[in-house]
């Protein structure tokens, strides 16, 4: 079966910085594939030329086989964007929202009637259907944004960034829509996100961005497999190649490298006291003893102790050696 969506070597350039840079990969019928990325990665700069938005400055896509340079409005037809910004009317209703773009998108009458209807109940909103947009919550709010993108029934749905800045309730609504639009009715997805949490519960495969380029892609379990076992943060008093050596010799270690961290999340500046060793270990409950074991009989003081363990966020700092929030 044709793929849904293929990018080919997709790229964007804005005079010397380059947004997006030659981003390859494609999405099978029926699957939710996950771009997962820190703000400013390239995530919506992709999605916006993959709809139109913007133009690419070199590469192209195919969106259900029609070329986006040359059958953008062809590819628009089978397409349904809901962007990071709501796009909605405040002083109108929700059901007079979403009316007016699926008559953007040509439908009329009973035909539209019944498709508003649907998809306001696919986002859990047809008790406040005929409430003014700007009484919503901003959660609510992004749930009108996401029916407005499925009110022509698209095969190919491109989510970016959904739940930034929702409440819990409308988060677990988007997440509720969105496996049900998928196994129910055999939707195609692109989710983009910054939540590595979200990623890794709706997604089967996912692309890991940064800086405009995509630096891993597989099922979500080979990504985290990556990781083996896990990876541990040791902040100890000194560090040199000899100790990594004989720390990197333990036979449950992958690798021990030294890592320049921040002191925190707010302090951009490097740490001078002492080292910090990232140590990637097999699967086990003896690495951690192993390892201090071994830094207690050479006489190292530990100074912090950080455990990651496997999942996406941890394989983005393990691929990049920064946190994905950063």
């Amino acid at each position: 079966m044709t793929p849904i969506l293929e990018v080919d070597n997709l790229t964007k350039r804005y005079g010397e910085l380059t947004a997006v840079d030659g981003v390859s990969f494609q999405v099978e019928v029926g699957e939710v594939f996950g771009l997962l990325g820190p703000n400013g990665a390239g995530k919506t700069t992709l999605i916006s030329m993959l709809t139109g938005v913007l133009p690419p400055t070199a590469g192209t896509a195919r969106i259900g086989g029609h070329d986006i340079r040359t059958a953008m409005d062809r590819a628009k037809q089978i397409n349904g964007l809901v962007p990071q910004d709501v796009a909605l009317y405040s002083t109108l209703s929700a059901r007079a929202n979403i009316t007016f773009f699926g008559q953007i998108y040509g439908l009329r009458g009973q035909a539209l009637r019944d498709r508003v209807d649907d998809v306001l109940r696919i986002v859990g909103l047809t008790e406040r259907a005929d409430d003014r947009v700007e009484t919503f919550s901003g959660g609510m709010r992004r749930r009108v944004n996401i029916a407005a993108g499925l009110v022509h029934q698209p095969r190919l749905l491109f989510l970016d960034e959904p739940t930034v800045g929702v409440d819990p309730q409308s988060r677990n609504h988007i997440f509720e829509s969105v496996t049900q639009l998928n196994r129910e009715r055999g939707m195609s997805i692109i989710y983009t996100s910054h939540y590595m949490e979200e990623v890794e519960m709706l997604c089967s495969r996912a692309a890991i961005i940064d800086q405009g380029r995509i630096i891993a892609l597989d099922s979500v379990k080979n990504l985290v497999a990556l990781l083996g076992g896990g990876v541990i943060h040791v902040g100890i008093s000194h560090a040199d190649e000899a100790l990594l050596a004989q720390i990197a010799a333990l036979p449950i270690v992958q690798e021990a490298l030294p890592l320049n961290v921040p002191r925190d999340d707010e302090d951009t500046e490097p740490r001078t006291d002492g080292a910090v060793i990232k140590i990637v270990v097999e699967p086990g409950q003896d690495a951690l003893v192993s390892i201090i074991g071994l830094l207690n009989a050479e006489g190292v003081t530990i100074t912090s102790l950080e455990i990651l363990n496997p999942n996406l966020e941890s394989v983005f700092l393990h691929l990049t050696g920064k946190k994905l929030r950063d």
